[in-house]
């Protein structure tokens, strides 16, 4: 590569960045930072009616928080901005009339209606649907006329009627496209915006991107823009174009797969270095065993020629699987902080706030294995908060007890709970294993009716290191209520 490597990000502002978005916007931010280059955020907010407010800010945040830092862009701007479309519609206007001038667009007077009415015959007689050219060879009289009548026009690029036009892709290979399958296109609305085709050749060229990395979607267009790269005087930037993002069953993503903000993932407790690890690996691999990848690893190893020409499978489980080991590898220290506002915001109501720091580090040693996600330690952590405990009084009776052996039982670990002086884990172990055995019982029967009576829940954290947290007054309370539900 003989130039500076500059990727850019361009996303539009109708809506809030999903898995597919950002993975397109990881994959140019590696890629950059893989080869010492720049990466530029820039907002594609011409399509006015269908801007949604607060979409620039979730896009930026977004970013933010996958620590995908841009050397330019909104927040940071640089010697190519702005970086906001709307901001930049002279350039447009300028290139667009001077395609015109040269002789390859012109202005188009057909009205909206015409155009429906056009593409309904079209459909009626099952031809391809496009623009048919009206407009592309009038004659000065009849410029003048529409020019009279006050009917604002578009301007359209004139495509070639005949042979190809073809490209190479660093993933794709050679691609090629047959011009009369390709209609004249709109490049500048009658309200003075750019469509997508227009603005995006344009912003490219001034911000000497040198290679566009985008979603295969895109694909098709890339005709027109080569086209219109050559009638401008531009020189093409390299392409690649990301494979498609299916669910499980291999349809295309919905929010039944998982098709969600990136923001809500963060809500629910996804760890950035996860998303990060797992936005990679669809599509691209390090080879045919890694599944988990540092953000340092990604930016040493990315490269294109390992992307896949195959859709990727969004596997949600696999995410969740994940998540759940980059939590692992924190720190009981890193975790507790981690955790602490989601406790403060899925914990019940009636648990007193702030949520104790100490009592917290206490439990996340008891959990840390079997969430997979922050918001899960509210679910697992609960009974360590609450006052009182709903559950099934049929919970308490252990395999093979009755109602008799498990009051006997729990009336027996109560008098010799309340003798404890220390309510340590190995103490509380020698203890109650020694009354499982005076009373006849094994081991497992006596700890799980304990279990249930003290968290209210037949699965939970280690039983033992669970009620050295809970405490000695909690305990016999618990065990008090339990007795109570037993009749």
């Amino acid at each position: 590569m003989n130039k500076p490597v500059r990727t850019r990000y361009a996303p539009s502002p109708t809506g809030f960045p999903h898995v597919g978005n950002i993975r397109t916007a990881l994959f140019s931010w590696l890629f950059a930072r893989h080869h010492g280059g720049h990466f530029i955020v820039r907002i594609e907010d011409t399509d006015v009616a269908r801007k949604v407010d607060g979409a620039v800010e979730a896009i930026l945040g977004s970013l933010r928080w996958l620590e995908m830092d841009w050397d330019e862009g909104p927040e940071m701007e640089g010697d190519y901005g702005p970086y906001l479309q709307s901001q930049r519609l002279e350039l447009y206007r300028e290139a667009a009339e001077r395609l015109v001038a040269q002789g390859y667009a012109y202005y188009c007077y057909c009205s909206p209606q015409r155009l429906v009415e056009m593409r309904a015959e079209q459909s009626r007689s099952k031809q391809s649907l496009g623009y048919d050219r009206r407009c592309r060879d009038l004659s000065g009289a009849e410029i003048v006329q529409k020019k009279s009548e006050g009917v604002t026009p578009v301007i359209r690029f004139q495509m070639p009627l005949q042979g190809q036009t073809s490209f190479a892709d660093i993933i794709r290979g050679t691609v090629v496209f047959e011009n009369n399958q390709l209609d004249d296109f709109v490049l500048l609305k009658s309200d003075g915006y750019p469509t997508y085709h227009l603005a995006n050749v344009v912003d490219d060229h001034l911000m000497e991107i040198s290679h566009v990395i985008r979603a295969e979607e895109w694909l098709s267009s890339v005709p027109r823009h080569k086209l219109l790269y050559q009638a401008l005087r531009y020189e093409l930037p390299q392409m690649a174009h990301l494979p498609m993002i299916l669910g499980p069953d291999r349809a295309k993503m919905s929010k039944r797969h998982g098709a969600v903000s990136i923001i809500e993932y963060q809500k629910q407790g996804y760890l950035p270095e996860a998303m990060l690890s797992f936005l990679a690996l669809l599509g691209w691999s390090l080879d045919d065993k890694t599944d988990i990848i540092s953000r340092d690893e990604l930016m040493e190893y990315f490269s294109l020629e390992r992307v896949s020409k195959t859709a990727a499978i969004f596997n949600q489980g696999k995410l969740d699987w994940m998540n759940g080991v980059f939590l692992r590898e924190l720190s009981h220290k890193e975790l507790s902080k981690k955790i602490m506002p989601f406790l403060e915001s899925g914990l019940p109501k009636k648990v007193k706030r702030p949520v104790p720091e100490e009592y917290v580090s206490r439990i996340v040693p008891l959990i840390r294995e079997r969430i997979n996600t922050l918001a899960e330690a509210a679910i697992y952590a609960d009974f360590f908060f609450l006052d009182e405990l709903e559950y099934d009084a049929s919970l308490l009776i252990g395999k093979k007890m009755t109602t008799e052996t498990t009051l006997k039982a729990l009336k027996a670990a109560q008098e010799r709970l309340t003798l404890l002086e220390s309510f340590d884990r190995d103490l509380l172990e020698d203890m109650l294993r020694l009354l499982a055995e005076k009373l006849g019982l094994k081991s497992g029967q006596l700890f799980s009716s304990l279990r249930v009576a003290a968290t209210g829940r037949a699965a939970a954290p280690p039983l033992f290191e669970t009620m050295a947290v809970l405490g000695k007054d909690r305990c016999l309370q618990r065990l008090k209520v339990a007795l109570r539900k037993m009749g």
